[in-house]
Order: C-alpha cells, then structure tokens, then sequence
C-alpha cells in the first residue's frame, strides 16, 4: 500500500467524492427530486400512459432476449478465447471490445447498411423470405446484443484464466465428455463471472439509446423503447412523464447494482474457502 501524508489523502478524497457527487450523485438526485416534487403524481401519470408501459414492456422483451443471446454466445466465446488457439485469436479479442469505443449511434448506423430491407446487403433477401430486422424487434435486439456483448466476456474471461483447465482435463481423463465437463467443472468455476456479466448486459440493454433509435425507427407504439420515450416526452413538454420514466430506468440499474455488490463478496468469500 502506497503511503501518503494526511493532507494528500484528505486532498485525493475530497477530488475523488467531489468528481461522483458532481457528475454522478448530484444530477441523479435533481432527477430523483423533479420526479416526486409533486408527490407520486408524474409516477403514476407516467404509469397510466400507455405510451410508456408499452415502452418499458418492449424495453423489458428486447432486454430479456439480448441477455440470454449475450449469455450463451458470451460464455462460448470466452472459453474459445481462452481454452483454445487459432489464428486471428487477438483480431477477435479486439473485435469484442469494439463496442466499448465505438458511438451506438455508429453500430445502428452499420447494422441499418448491412440489413437494411431496401438497400442493405443481406435485407432484401431476408425480408424476401418474411424476415424484417431494420424497423422491428429483432433489429432492436440485435443492437442491444452488440453494445451489451462485452460487458459478459470481460467478466468471464478473467475467471476462466485463473482457474485454469486442470481440473477439466482431469475430468476428460477419467471419461467425462465435453457437455458433462462444462456443466459440472467449467460453468459451477465461473458461475458468479457469469451472473456478474449478466447483471451488467441486463443493465446496459435496459438503457440502450443510440443504436435502438436508429435501427428502430422510433415509431410510437411499435419500436419505441423507454428511453425513446424519455426524449420523445422531453421534446413534448412533458417533462414530468420523461423525468418519471427516467427515474424508473435509473431503478432498474440502481437494483442490477445492488445485486452485484451483494454478488460480490459472495464470489470473494466463497473462493477464498475454496482454497
């Protein structure tokens, strides 16, 4: 641990809670406050407004099916990532973290170029055989899925590094096949790594803005997620509505929040008695 004198603690704290409540607690809490500064009242209008709660339902969909496709693919590709070597393994590895520098408005700009229906590579053909992505859930979804697909692999692919694959050969050696070696020594190793990155990609999936809005096309009622909503209120003049959806949102993320920090020392204890 490095060593400081107190004033230069005192000064890093006072900079380091400074800069959260400033750009952080501070924000939230104006929302927290317009929110209920006339009681439950922007709630349960916001609530009763069946633009909303088709919003957050659709919202919840598409966040549901990102997680389960982000879940599966996530843990897949990690233990490739890991367990096996093959060329173009750090071009994919680059790949994955391309969701985290790159604007969502760009990845909905090149999802709409590759799967447009009128102009996009493979649109036509798909819509051809009864498939719409661009304009439709499955193109919200598919969205969701690209900026939300980091946040599992970045959680499991540490743990899988660490624990490494000796116990798996040991099974493997005493007969276990592939499936039995996953579900009983692969996946009980890495399974907080797992709810963790869950957790996230839920949390991130419910706040998605950029990317949604382009390939969705924002029709009311149809493709509009909560976050959609949120601008289309605010733009309206109904404030309240917006700032009440928005604080509904930030319940969400705050609850996948509180879970994780309950998972955590969890994870922490348990693999402390596990050695």
């Amino acid at each position: 641990m490095v060593r400081t004198s107190l004033p230069v603690r005192w000064l890093l704290r006072v900079l380091a809670v400074g800069y959260v409540f400033l750009l952080v607690a501070w924000p939230v809490a104006l929302l927290v406050r317009n929110t209920f500064g006339q009681g439950l009242s922007s709630l349960t209008d916001a609530l009763s407004d069946e633009q909303v709660t088709g919003a957050l339902q659709l919202t919840a969909i598409i966040a549901l099916w990102a997680v389960v496709i982000n879940l599966v693919f996530g843990v897949t590709i990690s233990i490739l990532l890991v367990r096996y070597q093959f060329p173009g393994k750090r071009v994919l590895s680059a790949l994955i973290d391309l969701p985290l520098s790159v604007s969502p408005v760009v990845v909905g700009l090149a999802l709409l170029l590759a799967y447009n229906g009128r102009t996009g590579w493979f649109g036509p053909t798909l819509e051809d055989n009864g498939l719409q992505l661009i304009f439709n859930s499955p193109g919200m979804i598919m969205a969701t899925c690209f900026v939300a697909l980091p946040l599992v692999i970045r959680e499991v692919v540490p743990v899988l590094t660490e624990i490494g694959d000796d116990q798996e050969q040991a099974a493997r050696s005493l007969g276990a096949n592939a499936p039995q070696t996953f579900w009983r020594i692969t996946l009980p190793s890495i399974k907080w790594a797992v709810v963790y990155g869950v957790v996230l990609s839920l949390a991130r999936s419910v706040g998605e803005f950029g990317a949604v809005k382009i390939v969705s096309g924002n029709i009311t009622g149809r493709t509009q997620t909560a976050t959609l909503v949120v601008e289309a209120k605010y733009q309206n003049f109904q404030q309240d509505t917006a700032y009440a959806t928005s604080f509904l949102l930030i319940l969400v993320s705050i609850a996948c929040l509180v879970v994780v920090a309950f998972l955590r020392p969890q994870h922490a204890s348990s693999g402390r008695k596990s050695r």
